[in-house]
């Protein structure tokens, strides 16, 4: 094991206490909860010649890593995970500096220790040109403090087939009401997370519910979202977590309509017979961002990987290789290509995630600022996903 072991790790997400905070839960400064106190770097010093990443597949490519190291001199060495689940479990070794994390693992990995807060005065690139809408957010911003440096983002959209789904589908309901059309031949994400796709919606559709934030469920809301996907289950053909079995279920034509992300379309080949949309009733969604370990031993290196690919070129470089929004707008104005790829990926468009709700670890204390009830957290989801498929 590489890293040595600096800092313990502590209470669950389900052991979270909710502090002070606004009528939402919220406010420009993130969550406001109770986290282990894990302290903060206050300078830099010479990098260590060493950087460990676990990442998503597509972030950290030799294009780029290759002229990091020749920069400073810190050698990336890369660990690709496929899921948020494995990329929380391979954290917890000790053996990473450093996490390209979605919504649905930061808050696990704030609220155990795992990740240290980020000096942002450290990140000289992080600046006005990070859009807003992936500033002070409540999966990666806790009591005014940031955890994360954003990356990219993107919605989770509804893919569907146009030779078989001849009509833009305006609402989610092909995909969750029994009496669709295109039953049997419908595709879902397969983790606990797509409860909340589920909670989106309910939101629209049964507002008696009282669902406000769909990662805020008391025990009623998550048994209707449950109920919800269990009927879904009857006219799903296939689940999917691995994006390439997502891919090869729509080229096969066992689905033909469901839950996408939108750069799966780019791997399709056919890109005019496979069409998204974002729905009426909004979707859910991911934004990511570099997080660093508590237990890291090179937090220079880590420093400036994390500024490296803050700044717009590298920063827009990631986005396009993995197709999606970049953090860095000014990347949108380097190019007519950038132009272009910023315009379908909704890059600086906030009305359009307006409509998003970006993937947030679900925990007791309810982050829409509910106080007389307790929400579900994500150890309940789990369990209660498992339910689901039978």
């Amino acid at each position: 094991m590489k890293k040595k072991v600096l800092i313990p790790a502590f209470a669950s997400a389900a052991l979270l206490v909710l502090a002070g905070c606004s009528s939402d839960g919220q406010s420009g400064d993130g969550l406001f909860i109770d986290v282990p106190d894990i302290p903060m770097a206050e300078e830099l010093g010479e990098p260590e010649g060493q950087l460990d990443i676990v990442a998503w597949s597509g972030f950290v490519e030799p294009a780029w890593a290759d002229q990091f190291t020749e920069d400073t001199g810190c050698v990336v060495n890369r660990r690709v995970a496929g899921t948020s689940d494995e990329m929380v479990t391979l954290m917890r070794t000790g053996e990473y500096d450093l996490v390209s994390a979605s919504g649905d693992a930061s808050l696990r990995l704030i609220a155990a220790g795992d990740v240290a807060p980020i000096n942002l005065d450290l990140i000289p690139n992080f600046g006005d040109d990070i859009v807003e809408g992936m500033k002070g957010q409540i999966y990666d911003t806790i009591n005014g403090q940031s955890y994360g440096v954003p990356i990219g983002r993107g919605a989770n959209i509804l893919q569907y087939n146009s030779d078989v789904v001849t009509e833009t589908p305006e609402s989610w309901s092909v995909v969750w009401e029994t009496d669709s059309p295109y039953a049997g031949q419908i595709t879902a994400y397969d983790a606990p997370i797509y409860i909340a796709d589920a909670a989106v919606y309910l939101m629209y559709h049964e507002p008696e519910l009282g669902i406000t934030n769909p990662y805020a469920l008391d025990q009623t809301q998550l048994d209707a979202a449950i109920d919800l996907l269990k009927q879904q289950n009857t006219i799903v053909a296939e689940y999917w977590a691995d994006p390439v079995a997502q891919i090869t279920s729509f080229l096969g034509g066992t689905t033909v309509v469901g839950t996408s992300w939108e750069v799966l379309r780019k791997f399709t080949e056919d890109t005019e017979k496979f069409q998204g949309v974002l729905p009426v009733e909004g979707s859910t969604g991911w934004s990511d961002a570099w997080m660093i370990s508590s237990q890291s031993d090179s937090v220079n290196c880590a420093y400036l990987w994390m500024d490296y690919t803050s700044a717009a070129d590298v920063n827009g470089q990631i986005a396009m290789n993995f197709g999606m929004a970049p953090a860095n707008a000014a990347f949108c104005e380097t190019s007519e290509e950038a132009a272009a790829h910023c315009e379908q990926f909704n890059a600086t468009d906030e009305e359009y995630f307006d409509n998003v709700w970006y993937w947030t670890t679900p925990i007791e204390q309810c982050i829409d600022g509910r106080t007389d009830v307790q929400c579900t957290n994500f150890q309940q989801w789990t369990q209660a996903w498992l339910t689901v498929k039978g």
